[in-house]
């Protein structure tokens, strides 16, 4: 069984570094140039994509999906069982792809690439966030 006050309280956590993001999104590239922006807007990012992870693990937990092999199997288990879609199943394993190399630095960071997702892809967020939001209501969770 999912934990949905948990799973609840993730979204409304994820909700409020959307709105900070919105808050701090620069009008345009040049302004997220300054490092005030970018690093800002980074962080949030990274938040934001550990939002989803999380509550992506709730959901293979409490339904019981099996132990994934990686974070890219967590969105496999959920498309499979349709909590999320498989274009969404895609985006997430692109958000966590962007999530390691802010965290991590695993390749140079992508300027355009971060700037394209505050200005955007946030509607991906959203996306997620009703894919869940109706799979919490349904009786099988």
């Amino acid at each position: 069984m999912v934990d949905k006050e948990r799973v609840l309280s993730k979204v409304a956590e994820l909700d409020s570094y959307i709105a900070e993001l919105r808050e701090v999104s620069p009008a345009s590239f040049d302004e997220y140039q300054l490092v005030e922006k970018k690093r800002s807007c980074e962080r949030l990012l990274q938040l934001c994509i550990e939002c989803i992870i999380d509550i992506c693990k709730m959901f293979v937990t409490g339904l019981k999906l099996g132990l994934p092999s990686d974070e890219n199997d967590l969105f496999s288990k959920l498309n499979a069982k349709r909590i999320v879609s498989r274009e969404m199943a895609k985006t997430l394993r692109e958000m966590r792809g962007l999530r390691n190399i802010l965290i991590h630095e695993y390749a140079a960071v992508d300027d355009e690439l971060v700037y394209s997702y505050v200005k955007i892809n946030l509607k991906d967020f959203e996306e997620f966030k009703k894919q869940v939001l109706v799979a919490i209501s349904s009786p099988r969770s």
